[in-house]
């Protein structure tokens, strides 16, 4: 949906009248308010006039602006190393192994070789610098393409077009595209070859959204028409300063006359756009460069910290205290030996103090420590989550091959939040639904019009499966794809793109056509869909008007009147493409070749309807209106209709007409097309029914094909005029004034046009049936009460039913009227500062004292298994919130479908503050009497977007969240986009839980950002959604294995292996630590210096890795057959504090046993420091080994093999190391120790039995635990053992106990019931099991 920001272009140019032009209505503007705005604001502004300007301060100004050349590269020759390390070192580990790889140069403290200490923080830098530079060779290659590519700029010197690089383009040239070509920067479109200065452009590259976008040259342009001479173009554009925001541009341009022109986002040609189905299009260049918008948009990947980080950094500070307690103690220990020791002969005498001596050491002992901070650890998780990554997207499960789709990891560092979801928030519209948007029924004046045959069709389209629909999402999907080119599109002259609507034959069938040439963003996708089956009794109404044997009363002229009004407000209040086959995706706006009707046919038609006949002399050049038709398309309070009136009701009635009938003065001098024969009309029925509507939602879409069932057809649209075939006329050319966007603020959009028979001013609205019904009421009065009153029993009706509800009215403006609000609007488009203030509260003027004509309701049905999903994820103990515009019935009605409320709930109704203290206190009474505030609890919130903002406010937060934290989900009705970020950071930041928001359109997106993780679906509404998200699936039931399976791996492998490596670490540094207290604390160890170093580095670091992708302590069948087991990960079992500082202390234990038994084994004996530390090193490796192997819940042959060649690379090392090295740990000599060690049989058994020992006790635990008191994850892997038939009875045995258990857990409160003063959802709640079963 679009904001007001986006408000499209003015359809063509001003009405020619009698009024002051725009500049002077401007100028008065601001001398009224003071005047000298423009001036104050004018550094914030930019102000570009063409390249070749004389204008020295703009010429200046537009030298200095960023040239086009972009460059994503952060590094130069020269500035790589430098830069690179730089950015290295704002990691703190990787500072602290720099700091430690110094300090051991320094002679005094260092505790081995300088060169071997900063091997480890070389080779973990060197890797991520060839990962940075090869990443930054790709950018560059990339930004050498783009600034290479040429396109034509205007050159004065040569008087001619002349081709440039990009990277040569400048803030004030004139550039000159074709058709398929790239645009090379911002520009302003100041001509197009298409004779309605419209050119259309594909975003794809910007936003992933293949439909076309329209944009428009800037209105009342000297040259608009002709053909363009860059030297007569003498405008200047005055516009805000670069930013990212690509749905806005505000600006405007200034013409020689002082005649200033409100510059928008559809006269704004977007850089990395293409240009689409014009053959020729000249803008000026606004911003270049990395000023564009869509380089102000490319920030790169998102980034996000995960909870388990957030764990990780606290252990590592942990680690780095348990470091320096560590050394100090070693610190101590020395200065202790020292000053207990006097004149050894076997020390080398010298006159450092102990005290001194103690401060070295702690030093040394830091360097010799080190490998307690795992410096491994965080290069180790990058890889682990880019596996993770990897099995994610390529898992089948989620690949939706209509769509030739799967998931996309658009955050590369969060996978493993999807297994800690406690909260979920969810659209509706597009994210539960197929936002596939069907037609079902209407009511018009009153009167409702059921439409059965369309509801047993629609039925029969269901049964069939939708196939149509996934045919054609098929089709859709490849001209998503780079398969269809730039080139593939056909690119004739602009002018066929409004050519005539052929005869010609097709032999190609509909469905080839839309192989050919669907739109990528279309809001139907299939024959079926866009079928409506008429209602008898409404297409009866219709026919009198091209029935020539029947003559209907002035009480069914009224309500035709009504009927007409509501189906023309369906075909115009929109921003549908038309297309057809034969011009694909080309923006229709049809010359019928067929004769002009003669003024005597119309006259015909109108006695019809028992109108005053034309007068017998016409003139076409009159003042004033016509009033002939003013019957039939009249405002409500000069000719009403009474819904089963009785005869003698008596009726307002026109007076008789004038004798003119020509067109007034104050129209538009664009000629009205004056409808065709009927003859001729029906040349042309085949080509109508071949016209293709391109919509930006689908709900647009599905009341434009309503309206085409009923005759009253959509043929084309230009920015000026609107095409329209009404029923009984034929074509009719409506002169579109304005067109005011839905807004989020507004829930509705209008259209403002001139009627093409009365020549009146028309608003038609469409929008959310509260907003419209409101501002109804207030012109309403008297005999339209009945109307209205009757009307919203029906939307009650529709929303009972599911319907997505729209109403629609009209407002007939007087022209001093229009002229008013036309005065402040200008000014408003003009206004760069608060422009969309101000185009808001324009809008909201004009939207008054509107004439309901009636409402619309339309289907959307649920994606397939959307309840299966919502009840999977309600039993893995997610809160499920459901954040919708829809009215409080529809989402209601959707909710039972869709599982998410059970016959059983009790629904809480919050409409005011009062009533969120009485269901606190009711739930408050609840909640002493036993029921836990979990998901056991049957109620489930309901609450408005008006009582939300009441909620939301500060002093009600606490109230509210404990309200929702007693209920099992909540439903948010009639909610904003800003409502829905606002309940997410609530209950994120107060609740201190994990959050999810999913959504699929760009209402969305502020939701999607403001969670944890954000999951766009890419759907029908485009892809802004996607864009913003974290995962992208595309349909809704993906996300069951994306959070229950992919997610609790993800979860429990990272977890598992950063706690081995944790326990690795320390364990193999106690070995050092418990050395020094039989060294006096020297510093020394016990193993050579390359061993110790390599040692975490390289002979254990693979097997974790492999571990963290591969490992499943569950199959992904159990985990979605048994979604508690889902809890595991929302409670952090695998990583809790506990967990943590168990793993330590079993570290602590397994590095007492490694250390001691080869001490005592060896005790009394010759051996040297070395040989008692190989045997020492063996045990570790064997143990750290086997440890993981306990750890790992899946054990397969890559696992064994990784282990096999961990063991074999450490002894082959040491062996060669043993046999070659001579002088490598100088000054000690390591040649033959490790082979005269492995010769003798006492290093084997001390290995063995050191291994034993130091794993019996953790072997010992998950026996004990397994058996005595399994966890669900133990229950659910001994299952998986059993047989088919075994594992199928303990499965239902499981569901059985689990749902025992909550309902032990349950209490009904009785006294909790659907708020009383809304009692018609009582009736509501009743009818939905059998309305939607």
């Amino acid at each position: 949906m679009l904001g007001i920001e986006n408000l499209p272009k003015l359809a063509g140019p001003f009405l020619k009248t009698e009024r002051n032009s725009p500049a002077a209505m401007i100028q008065q503007l601001e001398q009224d308010q003071g005047g000298g705005m423009a001036k104050d604001l004018a550094k914030n502004r930019r102000v570009v006039m063409p390249s070749w300007t004389e204008h020295e301060e703009i010429k200046e100004s537009q030298q200095s602006c960023t040239r086009n050349k972009v460059q994503t590269t952060k590094y130069t020759f020269l500035s790589f190393i430098p830069k690179n390390l730089f950015e290295q070192l704002h990691r703190f580990a990787n500072v602290y192994f720099v700091f430690l790889g110094a300090l051991n140069f320094v002679p005094i403290v260092n505790a081995f070789q300088p060169e071997i200490s900063i091997i480890p923080i070389v080779f973990v830098m060197s890797i991520t610098a060839v990962k940075d530079l090869w990443e930054d060779q790709r950018r560059r290659k990339s930004d050498q393409k783009v600034n290479n590519r040429l396109c034509e700029v205007y050159d004065r010197k040569q008087k001619q077009y002349v081709e440039r690089r990009w990277a040569e383009v400048c803030v004030g040239d004139l550039v000159r595209l074709c058709c398929n070509e790239i645009i090379p920067a911002d520009m302003v479109l100041l001509h197009s070859s298409d004779p309605n200065g419209v050119c259309h452009i594909e975003t794809a590259n910007l936003d992933g959204e293949t439909n076309l976008k329209q944009r428009q040259v800037v209105r009342d342009l000297p040259q608009q028409g002709s053909e363009f001479v860059p030297e007569n173009y003498s405008s200047h554009i005055e516009c805000e300063n670069p930013n990212n925001d690509l749905r806005r541009f505000r600006g405007f341009m200034e013409h020689p006359g002082k005649v200033r022109v409100g510059l928008h986002s559809e006269n704004l040609l977007l850089r990395s756009c293409t240009v689409r189905n014009t053959e020729t299009v000249i803008g000026i260049v606004v911003y270049a460069g990395h000023e564009t918008k869509a380089m102000q948009n490319n920030s790169g990947p998102r980034y996000k910290r995960s909870k388990l980080e957030r764990r990780l950094n606290m252990d590592v500070l942990w680690c780095v205290i348990l470091l320096l307690l560590m050394c100090l103690i070693a610190a101590v220990g020395h200065g202790f030996w020292l000053s207990g020791r006097q004149n050894p002969i076997y020390m080398i005498p010298d006159d450092t103090h102990p005290a001194l001596a103690a401060f070295y050491m702690f030093w040394t002992m830091i360097i010799v420590l080190q490998v307690l901070i795992p410096i491994s650890l965080y290069v180790s998780i990058e890889i682990v989550k880019l596996g993770q990554i990897y099995f994610i997207q390529n898992d089948l499960d989620l690949y939706n091959p209509v769509l030739d789709t799967g998931v996309q990891c658009r955050a590369l560092n969060i996978t493993e939040d999807l297994g800690q979801i406690q909260y979920l928030f969810s659209d509706k519209t597009g994210t539960l639904t197929e936002n596939r948007m069907l037609f079902r029924r209407c009511t018009v004046a009153g009167t409702e019009y059921p439409h059965h045959e369309n509801a047993i069709s629609l039925e029969q389209y269901e049964e069939q499966g939708c196939g149509d629909a996934d045919h054609s999402l098929t089709l859709r999907s490849r001209t998503s794809r780079k398969s269809l080119s730039c080139k593939s599109l056909s690119c004739n002259r602009s002018s066929v793109s409004l050519n005539t609507l052929t005869a010609e034959s097709d032999t190609h069938s509909v469905h080839d056509t839309l192989r050919r040439h669907t739109p990528g963003a279309g809001a139907f996708s299939s024959t079926m869909e866009c079928a409506v089956v008429p209602d008898p009794q409404l297409q009866a109404r219709l026919n009198t008007l091209s029935s020539p044997m029947r003559s209907p009363l002035r009480q069914q002229a009224a309500e035709i009147s009504h009927i007409l009004d509501f189906f023309l407000a369906l075909t115009v209040c929109n921003t549908v493409v038309v297309s057809s086959p034969t011009q694909p995706r080309h923006v229709q706006m049809p010359v019928f070749r067929t004769p002009l009707r003669s003024l005597e046919e119309m006259k015909a038609m109108f006695q019809k309807l028992s109108l005053p006949r034309f007068p017998s002399s016409t003139s076409q050049n009159t003042d004033t209106p016509p009033s002939l038709t003013k019957k039939l398309f009249t405002r409500g309070r000069s000719a009403s209709y009474f819904p089963n009136n009785s005869p003698q009701t008596p009726i307002t009635t026109l007076q008789s007409p004038t004798a003119h009938s020509g067109t007034p003065s104050n129209t538009p001098t664009t000629p009205v097309t004056p409808a065709l024969s009927s003859g001729a009309w029906s040349e042309d029925v085949d080509d109508i029914q071949k016209l293709l509507y391109e919509a930006e939602s689908p709900d647009e879409a599905a009341l434009v094909q309503a309206a085409k069932a009923y005759g009253c057809t959509l043929l084309g649209r230009s920015p000026e005029q609107v095409l329209v075939a009404v029923p009984g006329t034929g074509p009719l050319s409506i002169p579109l004034l304005h067109v005011l966007p839905f807004h989020s603020a507004r829930k509705r959009m209008s259209v403002v046009v001139r009627h093409p028979l009365t020549g009146e001013v028309v608003v038609y609205t469409k929008g959310a049936d509260n907003v419209i019904m409101e501002l109804a009421e207030a012109a309403e009065y008297g005999f339209c009460r009945e109307i209205m009153e009757r009307t919203q029993r029906h939307l009650d009706q529709y929303a009972r039913e599911g319907l997505r509800t729209l109403c629609v009215a009209k407002k007939v403006l007087e022209e001093q009227e229009y002229k008013a609000w036309l005065k402040r609007h200008e000014y408003a488009e003009t206004s760069i500062e608060n422009r969309e203030e101000l185009l808001l509260e324009s809008a909201e003027r004009l939207e008054t004292n509107l004439t309901l004509l009636g409402a619309t309701g339309i289907v959307d049905s649920l994606q397939e298994e959307v309840p299966e999903t919502i009840e999977a994820l309600q039993e893995a103990g997610i809160k499920v919130w459901v954040l919708t515009g829809d009215k409080q019935e529809t989402a209601i009605n959707i909710a039972f479908a869709c599982k998410l409320l059970r016959p059983t709930d009790h629904i809480l109704m919050e409409t005011c503050e009062a009533r969120l203290h009485e269901l606190q206190h009711e739930i408050r009474q609840v909640t002493k009497e036993g029921v836990s505030e979990d998901d056991s609890s049957d109620c489930v919130l309901v609450i408005d977007g008006r009582t939300l903002d009441y909620a939301l406010q500060k002093e009600l937060q606490g109230s509210f969240l404990e309200l929702t934290c007693c209920c099992r989900s909540v439903i948010c009705c009639r909610s904003t986009p800003l409502q829905k970020s606002q309940v997410v950071r609530l209950v994120r930041d107060k609740l201190k839980v994990m959050t999810l928001a999913i959504g699929d359109g760009a209402n969305d997106v502020s939701m999607i950002q403001m969670a944890d993780v954000g999951i766009g679906i890419s759907g029908q509404e485009g892809m802004q959604a996607v864009m913003s998200s974290d995962f992208a699936i595309s349909r809704f039931k993906f996300l069951r294995k994306l959070i229950l399976v992919h997610g609790h791996w993800c979860y429990a492998r990272l977890a598992n292996m950063i706690l081995y490596f944790f326990y690795k670490n320390v364990m193999y540094v106690n070995l050092l630590f418990w050395y020094q207290f039989f060294c006096g604390f020297s510093g020394s160890t016990m193993t050579n210096s390359w061993v110790l170093i390599f040692f975490n580095l390289l002979f254990t670091s693979v097997p974790p890795i492999i571990y963290g992708m591969l490992d499943k302590d569950v199959s992904g069948e159990t985990l979605l057959d048994l979604p508690d087991l889902y809890k595991s990960g929302q409670n952090s079992q695998a990583y809790l504090p506990s967990t943590f500082w168990m793993n330590i202390l079993d570290a602590f234990y397994q590095s007492l046993v490694c250390f001691f038994i080869p001490y005592f084994a060896y005790a009394g004996s010759d051996i040297g420091v070395f040989s008692f530390g190989s045997p020492i090193n063996g045990s570790a490796l064997l143990i750290i080994l086997l440890h993981q192997l306990i750890e790992s819940r899946t054990v397969t042959w890559i696992h064994t093999a990784l282990l096999l060649f961990s063991a074999l690379f450490y002894y082959a090392f040491v062996l060669l190391f043993s046999l070659t090295c001579v002088t490598c740990n100088s000054p000690t000599n390591p040649l033959g120790i490790e082979t005269k060690m492995m010769s003798e049989p006492v290093y084997f058994l001390v290995c063995g039995l050191t291994t034993v020992l130091a794993l019996l006790p953790r072997i010992l635990c998950r026996a004990f635990c397994s058996t005595i008191c399994p966890s669900d994850l133990v229950r659910a892997q001994k299952m998986e053992i059993l047989s088919a038939q075994d594992y199928s009875t303990s499965l239902r045995q499981w569901k059985e106990n689990k749902a025992a258990q909550r309902l032990s857990s349950r209490h009904v409160p009785q006294n909790l019931s659907v708020n009383a003063d809304m009692p018609h959802l009582t009736e509501c709640i009743a009818e939905a099991g059998a309305v939607l079963s």
